[in-house]
C-alpha cells in the first residue's frame, strides 16, 4: 500500500473500529463502494494495520470457557483460573492441584448471576459451599423472589448455611426470601413426607414450579467432597457406589453416563425433584478441581444443567475426555427467545 492508501485505510479503520460507522456510511463519506470499504478494512488487518485484541479479567479463561459450552451444549460456560495455576499467596504455598477456590468460583458465579436474573425472576438455591460462596459474595441482583431448593446438611449450621444464603440474596435483590428449616437427609421417606406437609417447607416446595433461575453444587461420590456422602451410614455409601454412583448433585445421584441412579435416596430428603430440575430454564452449576471433574461430567450428561462455573483444571480433564457422552438437548424455553 502507497502512503495515500495507508491514510484512506487508517481513516477507514478509525472510523468503522472506533466511531463505530457502518461501511455504507464510510463508502458515501470517501465516495466509494461499501465493497471497497470492505476490502480496505479486510486489508489493514492483513497488513497489522489494525489490531484487534481481545481482553477479558486475568481469572477469566475465554477461550476454555468457549470450548466447554459448544462441546457439552450449555448455554454459559464460565472457566476461572485454578489455584494450582494462581501464584501462592505472601507467605503461603500453592494449592494442590486436585483442589477449587469456591470463594473465586462464588465470586464469578455472583456476577454470573446478576446477568442471568431479571426482575420478577424465581431464583433457586441449592445446599453447596459454592453456592453459599456465591451468595456472600452477591452485590447487584434485580428485585426478584428467592426461594431455597434443598435442606440443609446441619439444621444446626443453619445461620451460616444455606439458610442464609437465601436471605443474603433476598436482601441484596429486595425480594422475598422461602428458606427451609429442615435437614437435607432424614432417617425415613415416612419422616420426610411429614416434615414437607409442614407449613413453612410446604410453601417453598410451592415455588419450585415458578423457579425460573437455580444455582446448585456438585459433589463426587468420595468423603469430604459430597455433604450426601459424608451423612450416609458406610453400608448406604457402599451400595450406592455398587449401583455405579459417581456424582451427586442436590441428593440426587448419577452415575458416569449422567442416569440418575438411588432414586430411594430422593424419598427421604428435602429437596427438589430432578423432573421439576429439568424444567427450570435456567439451572447453573458452580462446581470445580480436577477431583470434581469426573462428577461434573457426569452431571452435565444428565442433561439438567443448562451452565457451568468451573476452573482450568476440571475444564481441561472435560475437554481432554474422548467424547462428552449422551446428553439431552436443551429443552428449556430460551429467556432471550432465541
Amino acid at each position: 500500500m502507497g502512503p495515500a492508501e495507508l491514510v484512506q485505510a487508517a481513516a477507514m479503520a478509525r472510523r468503522f473500529y472506533l466511531e463505530g460507522k457502518s461501511k455504507i456510511q464510510i463508502a458515501e463519506e470517501f465516495g466509494v463502494s461499501r465493497f471497497k470499504v470492505a476490502r480496505v478494512l479486510e486489508t489493514a488487518l492483513e497488513r497489522d494495520l489494525v489490531r484487534i485484541e481481545i481482553r477479558v479479567p486475568s481469572e477469566l479463561d475465554a477461550e476454555r470457557s468457549d470450548a466447554l459450552r459448544a462441546r457439552y451444549g450449555l448455554r454459559h460456560a464460565v472457566v476461572v483460573e485454578s489455584p494450582a495455576d494462581a501464584p501462592p499467596a505472601f507467605g503461603g504455598q500453592t494449592p494442590p492441584e486436585d483442589a477449587a477456590d469456591p470463594e473465586n468460583l462464588g465470586e464469578v458465579a455472583a456476577d454470573l448471576l446478576g446477568e442471568l436474573v431479571t426482575e420478577g425472576d424465581v431464583l433457586g438455591l441449592a445446599w453447596g459451599r459454592s453456592t453459599i460462596h456465591m451468595a456472600a459474595a452477591l452485590h447487584r441482583l434485580p428485585p426478584c423472589t428467592v426461594v431455597q431448593l434443598t435442606g440443609v446438611y446441619d439444621a444446626g449450621t443453619a445461620d451460616r448455611g444455606s439458610v442464609e444464603a437465601v436471605r443474603r440474596a433476598a436482601d441484596v435483590s429486595g425480594g422475598e426470601a422461602h428458606p427451609i428449616y429442615a435437614p437435607m437427609l432424614l432417617p425415613d421417606s415416612a419422616t420426610a413426607e411429614a416434615l414437607r406437609r409442614q407449613t413453612g417447607i410446604a410453601r417453598a416446595f410451592d415455588y419450585f414450579d415458578k423457579v425460573t433461575v437455580a444455582c446448585v453444587s456438585i459433589g463426587s461420590w468420595e468423603p469430604g467432597v459430597s455433604t450426601v456422602y459424608d451423612m450416609l451410614s458406610e453400608q448406604e455409601r457402599e451400595h450406592y457406589a455398587s449401583l455405579g454412583a459417581a456424582a451427586e448433585m442436590s441428593a440426587h445421584l448419577f452415575d458416569a453416563q449422567g442416569r440418575r441412579i438411588g432414586r430411594d435416596l430422593g424419598e427421604r430428603c428435602i429437596t427438589v425433584e430432578a423432573d421439576r430440575l429439568r424444567r427450570i430454564p435456567e439451572v447453573v452449576a458452580i462446581a470445580g478441581g480436577r477431583r470434581k471433574a469426573d462428577a461434573i461430567g457426569a452431571v452435565l450428561r444428565s442433561g439438567l444443567v443448562t451452565s457451568l462455573v468451573t476452573d482450568t483444571a476440571a475444564a481441561d480433564h472435560l475437554l481432554l475426555e474422548t467424547g462428552p457422552g449422551p446428553r439431552p438437548a436443551l429443552d428449556r424455553a430460551d429467556p432471550d427467545g432465541a
